[in-house]
């Protein structure tokens, strides 16, 4: 729980902290299994200076012991609280009192519970640390870690004993637990840089800790494990400067499940829920999101290791089994990793030593034959390493043994040393930790994978994170930089009756920003609604205008394509009946009578302001699918053309938008314009708007015209803006 928006720290003013020299562990103690005894225990191998406080004792296992924070000898730069929850306070003013530089808390009991007096109690520790100039981590937090000072600040059984392996990977964490279960790797060789736990992260968070790794030279790449954050601004803040520094951000967000409440009022409040925010944000700052706990270590091993891709998108597949080789190439297609033809030299090569019943191809079968010495096998990987074609190796192992994947792994290692190119294991047995694998796991330039799928899915996010040179920041408009004066006016005058505006309305607010809607008249009978008909000519929609109705298809509220006006005047009656049945008491204005739209595909267009993140930008399938398939793309808004052309792309039914079969396709780029238009509606109005759908935009073969739309303002907007009738005509 964070104490109240703020920047993020510096990477100096975390430095003490984070890298001490000194260190006082409060509650220190020789019980075993309690946290002052796990902490000294953790900090065994510590290269700095380690102070015990606690008055029973001189001495606790071979460290000086001190009665008090004030009889330290020097200021500590990190003081860890091994202390109960009615002792923090008390602490926290001891510790700026003697200077430190930070402090961790372990202590549980504070804004998690819930509980108003001990929600309280940690702001007011988090605002006297703010006041004192003392970063606080924690409370409820299991501790920090940092490999290249051999020092555990963490009360985690058995960290002492796992060997204070260095690496390139970078570990932040809200949950200590979750993140300790990742650390763990380091008993099979695998590497970590800092360990950063956050807990409730009442001053200390994961965005101050994502911001420090970003500067830290140990970390290359950096997991984050988080279950969400009070500021999604400072995140993104940090998150970017990750990306600016060419340090992958692999993101595991906990609680992805959407809890039911109450409906939501529109289409895009129904789809664009918090976790589809948090992924559409960590689009946004160049973060790759894991859906799997078991792939984080995995894709961010990777990416530290790598480096940049240097020949292009592809890759090659270097097997000893047949069957290994088209699981691999079955992964390629599904992650669409391109696996090109062997460079004629490298053909050559590899039909010196592979037997006819072998495959000299890509993937490559090398059989079981070129097993039987390291030579042969180190011959074929030196063709693979030496082939121009490829910015990657994809090497299957599919059993474990000391002759076959003992035997390889020096030579792989050896090769991994000579390559620019990154050499990807695919470690296949169950003998999760085989001959071999450890020194796999610990070579600073293979990754091991224990996933044929998630090695292709790693080498995709990697190929695609290199190649994403789409800018962060939009360079130009698409409407009118005065465009959100006129959607305030506009509103001050507004006919509305709760949170939404009505559809004609709603379509004003669109045209304010460029984008083009049905001309429209308002009929409040029958009689004037054949008479709106007639001077529109031709085919005409009729719609219910009612403020408080927001679907009107769910119940009759719309009939399309009407030309006769016997015809208009019954549907005009019946829509207003219908609407008396479903919305009793409810305040209806008339009908809407549109000119029909031309033929097109039906898309949906969405804004939603987001607690944490602001402003987001849906597009998708609209009509009648938008709730039946989902298939939809949503980013931060605003957006540019590179942007929205790539939401577009992502789409599963994008191929509607594209000639087949005769049909001729229809205007792409009329669609990107109002997808730009509407994403800088969100957030020139963010303080006013809260949700639109417009559903559907009919995107025709000459341009895109929004059929019906859907505004819900700000509850705080709703409460204060004064609302008189005022529907004239829309041209």
């Amino acid at each position: 729980m964070a104490f109240s928006s703020r920047s993020l720290y510096a990477p100096h003013e975390l430095r003490r902290l984070i890298e001490p020299r000194v260190v006082a562990i409060v509650g220190a103690s020789e019980t075993p299994g309690s946290f002052g005894e796990r902490t000294l225990s953790n900090m065994a191998e510590f290269e700095g200076d380690i102070f015990a406080v606690n008055p029973k004792y001189k001495t606790l296992l071979g460290r000086p012991c001190v009665p008090t924070l004030a009889d330290l000898p020097t200021a500590p730069d990190c003081v860890v609280l091994c202390v109960g929850r009615t002792m923090v306070a008390d602490m926290i003013k001891s510790a700026a009192a003697v200077r430190a530089g930070g402090v961790i808390i372990y202590a549980s009991g504070f804004a998690e519970t819930a509980i108003p007096e001990q929600v309280a109690a940690q702001r007011e520790l988090c605002a006297y640390g703010r006041r004192s100039g003392l970063p606080i981590v924690g409370p409820n937090c299991v501790g920090l870690a940092n490999t290249r000072l051999r020092a555990g600040l963490n009360f985690m059984p058995g960290y002492g004993g796992m060997g204070h392996k260095r690496g390139p990977v970078g570990i932040v964490s809200q949950s200590g637990a979750l993140g300790y279960t990742v650390l763990q790797a380091m008993v099979r060789g695998v590497g970590f840089s800092r360990y950063l736990s956050s807990g409730n992260s009442c001053d200390v968070d994961v965005s101050d800790f994502i911001s420090y790794l970003a500067e830290d030279e140990d970390t290359r790449a950096i997991i984050c494990l988080f279950e969400g954050v009070n500021d999604g601004a400072r995140f993104l803040s940090a998150a970017r400067k990750a990306r600016e520094a060419n340090k992958a951000v692999i993101v595991y967000k906990a609680g992805t499940g959407e809890i039911s409440g109450p409906p939501a009022l529109s289409h895009t409040g129904t789809l664009v829920g918090s976790s589809v925010a948090y992924e559409a944000a960590f689009r946004d700052a160049g973060a790759i999101i894991a859906d799997k706990l078991e792939a984080v270590l995995e894709l961010a091993s990777f990416f530290a290791k790598a480096g940049t891709p240097v020949n292009g998108n592809s890759v090659g597949v270097l097997s000893t089994s047949g069957g290994a080789g088209v699981i691999c190439a079955d992964k390629a297609e599904r992650y669409g990793v391109l696996l090109p033809p062997l460079a004629p030299q490298t053909a050559a090569a590899l039909r010196r030593v592979v037997p006819d019943f072998g495959s000299v191809a890509n993937p490559a079968d090398l059989t079981a034959e070129a097993l039987k010495t390291s030579e042969t096998f180190g011959s074929c990987l030196d063709a693979f390493i030496a082939d121009p074609n490829y910015s990657a190796l994809v090497i299957p192992m599919v059993f474990a043994s000391g002759a076959s994947s003992g035997a390889r792994a020096p030579t792989l290692a050896e090769a991994a040393a000579r390559t620019d190119r990154p050499l990807a294991i695919v470690w296949m047995s169950e003998w999760l930790q085989g001959p071999g694998s450890e020194i796999l796991d610990a070579d600073p330039k293979i990754s091991v994978f224990r996933s044929a799928d998630r090695c292709f899915a790693a080498l995709r996010a990697w190929l695609d994170w290199h190649n994403d040179q789409s800018p962060r920041r939009i360079a130009s408009r698409h409407s009118d930089v005065d465009a959100g004066d006129r959607v305030r006016k506009l509103l001050l005058n507004a006919s509305r009756s709760g949170p939404a505006l009505s559809e004609s309305t709603s379509k004003k607010v669109l045209t304010c920003y460029g984008i083009a809607v049905p001309e429209e008249e308002l009929a409040r009978n029958p009689e004037e609604a054949a008479a709106a008909a007639a001077r529109l000519g031709g085919p005409v929609a009729v719609k219910i205008v009612a403020a408080e109705i927001y679907h009107k298809s769910d119940f009759g509220g719309v009939r399309l394509g009407i030309s006769d006006p016997k015809d208009v005047r019954q549907a005009t009656a019946d829509i207003i009946a219908a609407a008396s049945r479903h919305a009793p008491g409810a305040r209806i204005d008339g009908v809407s009578v549109q000119k029909m739209s031309p033929a097109g595909v039906e898309m949906i267009l969405g804004i939603k302001n987001d607690l944490q993140f602001g402003p987001l930008i849906m597009v998708g399938l609209g009509g009648i699918w938008v709730e039946l398939l989902q298939d939809t793309a949503v980013r931060l808004a605003p957006v540019d053309k590179n942007i929205a052309r790539t939401m577009i792309q992502s789409l599963k039914g994008r191929a509607l938008l594209s000639p087949f079969r005769g049909n001729s396709g229809v205007d792409v780029d009329a669609l990107i314009d109002a997808i730009c238009r509407l994403s800088e509606l969100a957030e020139d109005l963010k303080d006013v708007v809260g949700q639109i759908d417009v559903n559907p935009l009919i995107v025709a073969t000459n341009g895109a015209i929004a059929v019906d739309a859907l505004v819900m303002l700000q509850p705080q907007y709703n409460e204060t803006a004064s609302c008189v009738d005022a529907l004239p005509k829309i041209t």
